[in-house]
């Protein structure tokens, strides 16, 4: 297999993996998605949309949505009165953080069939691949999961 057809068919592979925890967990895809976000910190609605890859109306309703389920709230932005931050709750870094470990537990099954040093290698390649097109932290290294944004 190429490495066009093998990426493709991965993002699938963990899209489908991730799409099965989110739902494990009563939340939608775009919903662990934006818990797992916002456990690093609090952000701006124009950051969170640029991150997640989302319009502003897709990204108000995804945040809406999440925010009538308690897992997030907005608060105000303390730079501008004009803007909010999306915060997790209580509640929503307590599901973000089971959420995070089940799902880091599943995909990195995803390649328990290989040798330590070739998961090591693949994390290097794969790794550079993702550095050298500057894609957004949207996930954190296993062992930053818990940064900074839960318990808010």
């Amino acid at each position: 297999m190429g490495a066009v057809a093998a990426l493709v068919r991965s993002t699938f592979l963990v899209n489908a993996v991730y799409a099965d925890s989110a739902r494990d967990h009563g939340l939608t895809a775009q919903q662990g998605q934006l818990l797992c976000v916002l456990m690093a910190q609090p952000y701006g609605m124009s950051e969170l949309g640029a991150m997640l890859g989302l319009a502003k109306s897709s990204l108000t309703g995804l945040v809406d949505r999440t925010e009538r389920n308690g897992l997030v709230e907005r608060r105000p932005d303390p730079q501008d009165s004009r803007a909010v931050r999306v915060a997790l709750t209580r509640r929503g870094g307590v599901l973000a953080e089971e959420f995070y470990a089940e799902t880091c537990r599943r995909v990195g099954e995803l390649a328990a069939g290989l040798a330590a040093a070739e998961q090591e290698t693949l994390a290097g390649l794969l790794g550079r691949v993702v550095l050298d097109n500057k894609v957004p932290a949207v996930f954190l290294e296993p062992d930053e999961g818990a940064a900074g944004g839960r318990g808010r």
